[in-house]
């Protein structure tokens, strides 16, 4: 019996390329590639950085870097050379032409991430329609560089012809594509939208986590399912970027009956890539609907300023602006600063301890319950609907049975409080 070839799985090994160009937050930029590459089980061998005033328009580094590049692949055996930003579709094929390798650049190794982590159809989706729309502009690269090659060279129109139907089709096909992802995901937010119209009918306030990736929010947002609400609706929580791709949503139900819906969102990076940002726009868009932001901090990592940053303004980009915040300082029993402790809308926690959960439900609380009524109500015993309402949806503090019907001492919001206006005696 012959035996079987065991099928060798080729190891990637890479060398990390960046251009500094007077960016303070460079150093931190080139470990999070390293650390995005390794998410890919991409071992790194080293880096080559240059800084310059602006990027090289045909090999994104000098010449010079492109040889040191290549003498350090040989020297360490590399088959693999990842770029700390965007590349274009000629900066790629020219550099694979120098360097006789693989080369992808920063967007490719998170759109690869992403298509990894995604798990729902929806998610599944907007990778896919990330990826097609990045592809697309580099095929139409390639098909240029070819017409200009055979119109250059004096090649037949019979073989110029066949490689631009090729192409042509190609570039028909991904863009059918792009319309059938674009049209599937509509659907998916038209029933997104009718869940959040179904929220604000019922005026169930609704806070959303946001915040860098690995910053800690599906650590949070499971501690508070677990004190407050099914623990079985636990969402997935590993110490890894982009753990979550995909927005949950569960109902927190407070003690006194006090309710709010908690969604959790994909975490930002620093470059993320403007496909992925649009992809993900009808996801993120929760943010957006949200009453109360929790923008959680890893303040135990030394770049959490500019970590910050970046999620203010990729929540900008989206729209998602004026919305009132509350900053979560997580991770504290790692950053050797106090905690639990808060300070206006600032608070600091271990969320992972389960320290400074009951200061942030407070700080939830004076948001999204300030419009709820302290009052006195009479309702009479023909209308024990209103009770049953009332218990059942309300805070209610007393109640006593007299001759005609229940009075009550209840605390409830804004909306049940105008329904039931006529039965209120005292404010």
């Amino acid at each position: 019996m012959a035996r079987l070839k065991e099928v060798e799985t080729v190891k990637e090994k890479a060398i990390l390329v960046g251009v500094n160009i007077n960016d303070p937050n460079f150093e931190y930029s080139m470990e999070e590639l390293a650390n995005l590459a390794e998410a890919l089980d991409v071992e790194v061998l080293g880096q080559v950085t240059q800084n310059l005033e602006r990027i090289n328009p045909s090999h994104y580094v000098g010449k010079g870097k492109v040889s040191e590049i290549k003498n350090f692949m040989e020297e360490t055996g590399g088959n693999l050379v990842i770029f700390n930003d965007e590349l274009s579709p000629s900066q790629i094929r020219n550099l694979e032409r120098e360097l006789d390798c693989k080369v992808i650049d920063r967007t490719t190794l998170i759109l690869d991430i992403f298509d990894r982590r995604a798990k729902t159809k929806e998610a599944k989706l907007q990778v896919e329609l990330a990826q097609l729309q990045y592809m697309l502009p580099r095929l139409v690269g390639l098909y240029s560089s070819l017409s200009r090659q055979a119109g250059a060279t004096g090649g037949s129109l019979r073989n110029r012809g066949l490689g631009e139907t090729k192409l042509e089709l190609d570039r028909r096909k991904i863009e059918d594509q792009i319309s059938r992802l674009r049209k599937e995901l509509e659907q998916i937010e038209e029933q997104r939208e009718t869940q959040r119209k179904k929220r604000r009918k019922n005026e169930i306030p609704v806070v959303s986590l946001v915040g860098y990736t690995n910053a800690g929010k599906s650590t949070i947002m499971n501690k508070l399912i677990a004190r407050y609400g099914h623990a079985e609706k636990e969402v997935l929580e590993k110490d890894m970027l982009f753990a979550t791709l995909d927005t949950s949503v569960r109902k927190i139900e407070l003690p006194d009956k006090k309710q709010f819906l908690l969604t959790d969102t994909v975490g930002f990076v620093s470059k993320l890539p403007h496909q992925l940002v649009k992809a993900f726009r009808s996801t993120l868009e929760e943010a957006r609907e949200a009453d109360l932001l929790l923008h959680v901090v890893d303040v135990s990592h030394r770049e959490y300023p500019f970590m910050m940053d970046v999620t203010t303004r990729t929540l900008k980009e989206i729209g998602v602006e004026n919305v009132p915040t509350i900053y979560v300082y997580n991770k504290c029993d790692l950053a050797n600063v106090p905690y639990p402790r808060v300070y206006g809308d600032d608070l600091w926690i271990s969320a992972k301890e389960g320290k400074g959960l009951d200061e942030l439900i407070e700080c939830i609380r004076k948001h999204i319950f300030s419009d709820y009524h302290l009052c006195e109500m009479f309702v009479p015993f023909r209308r024990g609907d209103i009770v049953s309402y009332l218990n059942e949806n309300a805070t209610v503090i007393s109640s006593e049975y007299e001759e005609e019907g229940t009075r009550l001492k209840v605390e409830l919001k804004e909306a049940d409080f105008k329904r039931f206006e006529e039965f209120v005696v005292k404010k």
